[in-house]
This record gives C-alpha cells, structure tokens and sequence, in this order.
C-alpha cells in the first residue's frame, strides 16, 4: 500500500467531551428518549450521544494515513488504554492525560475527523444519515450483539506497546 511511517493517526477515543454514562445502554434509561439514535447528531443530549457509542472499540485501533493521497489505513495494533475484552477505554476519564491525541468526538468535531472512523461507526453513520445495523446494542437491546456480530476488535489486536511504530505497516487491515 506504500503509506509512510509518518502522519499515522494515533489510536483515538471517540468518547465525547461529556461524561461517560454508567447505566446500561437501553431505551429505558431515563435520559435517553425513545429511539434518540433517529434524531440528528446536534440534537442529542450528552448522555444519549455517549449511549451512541456501540462499544466495538474500532476507533481505538491506530491508523496510517498516506500524507500525499490521504487515504488512511486501520491497523490492528490498538490504543495502549484499550481494554481488550471490554473494548472500551480503561482509563475513560483521565485519558487525554496518558494519550494527549486522543480525539474528542463531538458533534461539533464530527465533520473533521469522519474519515478516519470505521464504516460501521454509529457516530459516521448517523452524521452521514444512515441507520444504524440490527447488531448495534441500541436496536438488538443488548450491549453484547456488536461482539457476538463480530463487530468488535475482541480478541485480535495487539496493544501498540509490544509493536515498535516502524512495524505498524505489517498490521494493516481492511476497514474493519
């Protein structure tokens, strides 16, 4: 694919500036309006943008991106905070002070950074209007449906502490 070592995008949180929400992600949650995952991104409250989140973790993966073309690569070394049976950040709240690239995705921010997220990414799919698929924890009720889809990154990366940066090319993958 010939994308330079340089201009790789840093394994990123897609975790807004809100604060995490701790409750299970469910319709019966008294913060989240019915089927809120319909309206558009700028009219989500914090904790139903929060709960957009399917928990796959693809947006923890670092990435490569050709500085001439732009295009940008996944690889499956992930972020050193990614927990890798959970798929979620394991240092959620206090993460920009280990990983001070970690993106804020918020609505405001969507814009400039969708290219980067996964195809499946609940975030890139509303903004570009799209449904969110049958395995997304919101629409099955059930938070385990994006593992049991395979649509997580449980159980094949490798944290990007035991692969030097020069090395990351061996570890690209397709969109996943």
């Amino acid at each position: 694919m010939g994308l330079p070592k340089r201009g790789w995008l840093p394994g990123a949180s897609l975790s807004p500036r809100f604060p995490p929400v701790s409750a299970p992600m469910t319709t019966h949650d008294d913060r989240l309006r019915p089927r809120f995952w319909e309206r558009p991104l700028t009219s989500l409250t914090p904790a139903e943008w929060e709960a957009l989140c399917d928990g796959c973790g693809k947006c923890c993966l670092n990435k490569l991106e050709d500085e001439e073309t732009g295009e940008v690569a996944f690889t499956r070394v992930a972020c050193r905070l990614l927990d890798p049976d959970t798929c979620r950040c394991g240092q959620y709240e206090n993460r920009r002070s280990f990983v001070p690239e970690c993106v804020f995705l918020t609505p405001n921010t969507i814009d400039k950074v969708a290219y980067w997220l996964p195809s499946t990414c609940a975030y890139k799919l509303r903004h570009e209007g799209r449904p969110l698929p049958g395995w997304h924890p919101l629409v099955s009720g059930d938070r385990e449906s994006v593992h049991e889809a395979g649509q997580s990154v449980r159980g094949w990366t490798v944290p990007e502490y035991e692969v030097d940066e020069n090395d990351w090319e061996d570890h690209i993958i397709e969109d996943p």
